[in-house]
């Protein structure tokens, strides 16, 4: 069953903290780092029309997502955010940097396999949707995201930027790296979309 999105007013967050408190995701450290989260975005239609379900077969040529367990919930520049990490050599990459948006997406425990699939195949090989059996979906034009979630963020994309290694103080942090250094996203929350319980 698809919701309909809810609209973020940067001003008046407490909705959004109360829709995140609610899918169980209230510790962003437990949620990104040990529960993980999707981030998906597509290559819009030129009339800018939404694509809700997807075509069949379309994943890797129109739309993908990844699995993250590296990012960020906060506020900057007064805003709602979202900090999503994508390193050039991720199939999404490609899709961040050609959408206006991306969708941070959060799902059950009964949904890891799900996510594991996700970050283990590369969307240049394989249809991510055909493979967990969760139907993708566009909840605004460039975001992306599988159904099955406890909790959908769509997100305009506000900043890229290359992480820089000669910015990197503490030395073990090159040994995360082989020169594919992430670029960071920085996404307005501007909707979520409940959904499954925790």
């Amino acid at each position: 069953m698809k919701r309909e999105p809810v609209p973020v007013d940067p001003a008046k967050t407490a909705p959004l903290g109360a829709a995140l408190a609610r899918a169980g995701l209230a510790d962003p450290f437990d949620a990104i780092g040990e529960r993980w989260m999707l981030v998906g975005a597509s290559l819009p239609h030129a009339d800018g029309a939404l694509r809700d379900p997807f075509a069949p077969g379309t994943c890797g040529r129109e739309w993908n997502l990844m699995t993250a367990s590296w990012g960020g919930l906060g506020v900057l520049w007064n805003r709602p955010v979202v900090f999503a990490f994508v390193r050039p050599t991720r199939h999404s990459f490609g899709f961040m940097n050609g959408s206006p948006r991306f969708a941070a997406s959060f799902y059950p425990e009964s949904r890891r396999k799900a996510l594991a699939l996700c970050g283990a195949k590369s969307g240049r090989d394989n249809d991510k949707a055909a493979e967990t059996g969760l139907e993708a979906f566009e909840p605004a034009p460039g975001a992306v995201a599988l159904e099955g979630h406890s909790l959908v963020l769509v997100c305009r994309t506000l900043h890229r930027q290359d992480l820089d290694p000669e910015g990197f103080l503490d030395p073990a942090i090159h040994g995360h790296y082989d020169k594919d250094w992430h670029r960071l996203y920085v996404g307005q929350v501007e909707a979520f979309i409940e959904g499954e319980a925790r």
